[in-house]
């Protein structure tokens, strides 16, 4: 699967603040705002915004099936989310290790974007397979 040259890092732990004093949320968000600052100035980072803890999850043949997500109550739920330019996964790594909140429990998921999806890739190849074979 061929890759661009972005990452999206998805921040999850929704609840990383809870226990923490106000000052204390005021000082890490600070942080974060330097942070993407930082990455913004660097021409690092090509956007991001925070996620609600509501919205709907569609699946099933036509959308059939819509139910109440995500689940805010799950440490796993994705608080929010930054696209960057990185020259590989290494270097996008090394961008989510500077993240303020894993100090306090959030977690960094680093996902290189795709130039196109693996079904689009897998119908290409199958319809050069096709032409190739009729020649």
């Amino acid at each position: 699967m061929k890759t661009t040259s972005d990452y999206l890092l998805l921040f999850r732990g929704t609840s990383w603040h809870k226990g923490l004093s106000p000052a204390e949320i005021q000082r890490v968000m600070t942080q974060w705002r330097a942070w993407y600052d930082g990455l913004e100035a660097a021409g690092t980072v090509k956007g991001g915004l925070p996620l609600l803890n509501e919205g709907k999850v569609v699946s099933g043949i036509e959308g059939r099936l819509v139910a109440d997500g995500p689940f805010a109550e799950s440490k796993e739920a994705i608080g929010g989310y930054f696209l960057i330019t990185a020259a590989d996964l290494e270097e996008a790594v090394a961008v989510a290790k500077q993240c303020p909140g894993l100090t306090y429990g959030a977690s960094v998921e680093v996902r290189p974007v795709a130039e196109e999806c693996a079904a689009m890739q897998a119908a290409r190849e199958a319809e050069a397979e096709l032409e190739g074979a009729s020649v």
